[in-house]
């Protein structure tokens, strides 16, 4: 399974798991873009964890990686985010070539 061993979540001392996230960033500053990794700490409740193992599970042609990034540009987009960046990285995560050959 693709992603699961990956999945590595720590207990808190509040019994929380804590995921640990990393994202490629570019500068729009730079031309070309420079890439960049940005890393963070997120604490999830049970129930979401437990929903992306179990997602990941199902789809193996997705990872945590891919999941979290879909996740976080189709939110900024329904918030009103206008970048073309984060509209292609949204799509991109969402329909890419292996889940369309692959139905997941």
């Amino acid at each position: 399974m693709q992603g699961i061993g990956q999945f590595q979540a720590s207990q808190s001392k509040a019994s929380t798991p804590v995921q640990t996230h990393q994202f490629r960033v570019s500068s729009a500053e730079t031309s070309p873009p420079e890439e960049s990794v940005v890393s963070f700490h997120s604490e999830l409740p049970q129930p979401l964890q437990q929903a992306m193992v179990s997602f990941i599970e199902r789809c193996p042609n997705w990872d945590q990686y891919r999941l979290v990034q879909a996740a976080l540009a189709g939110f900024l987009i329904q918030n009103g985010v206008e970048s073309r960046e984060i509209t292609r990285l949204y799509v991109g995560n969402m329909f890419r070539r292996d889940s369309l050959t692959q139905g997941v």
